[in-house]
């Protein structure tokens, strides 16, 4: 068995600090030490992208990362983007527009859609369908994902004009 090590994470905002052993996936961190359920296990080889979080501003497939590498970062979740009360527009959106069906792919293909938008607020369905292109969905054909992240994209820069 391996040395456990002293792991300090933020997630969603919370300091958390734990043991693990540094071969622990963050998937398995995640969900069953931290009861983050947000993010899935799919297919536990990167693949599908139920398992996307957002670790230092990068979106990162959990399955493939193990806790020891994520020491010291700055993780976001699907918990960490809204709440039932304050939904994010992504979430809106997918509620919205009929972005999903069964929802097991929903969590990491709204937390990867998030990053997309932070990185091209205004993008063409082309580059919706190139960003999103390692998030697998089996229920929908795609095109409502695209076009709730369209939408939220027109929301998100309504909002932010308003602002200025």
């Amino acid at each position: 068995m391996s040395k456990k090590m002293h792991i300090s994470l933020t997630v969603n905002g919370k300091q958390e600090e734990f043991l693990a052993e540094p071969r622990e996936l963050l998937i398995y961190t995640l969900r069953e030490r931290l009861n983050i359920t947000g993010p899935h296990i799919g297919c536990e080889t990167s693949h599908c992208g139920a398992c996307t979080v957002t670790i230092d501003g990068k979106s990162v497939k959990a399955c493939t990362m193990f806790v020891a590498q994520a020491d010291g970062a700055d993780v976001t979740t699907i918990e960490g983007l809204g709440n039932p009360d304050s939904l994010h527009p992504l979430q809106e959106a997918f509620k919205e527009h009929h972005g999903l069906q069964c929802g097991y792919c929903t969590p990491g293909m709204i937390t990867r859609a998030a990053k997309l938008l932070e990185e091209n607020p205004n993008p063409t369905e082309d580059e919706i369908r190139f960003g999103m292109a390692g998030n697998l969905c089996r229920c929908t054909g795609y095109q409502n994902i695209v076009k709730s992240i369209r939408a939220a994209a027109t929301e998100m820069n309504a909002a932010k004009e308003a602002a200025e």
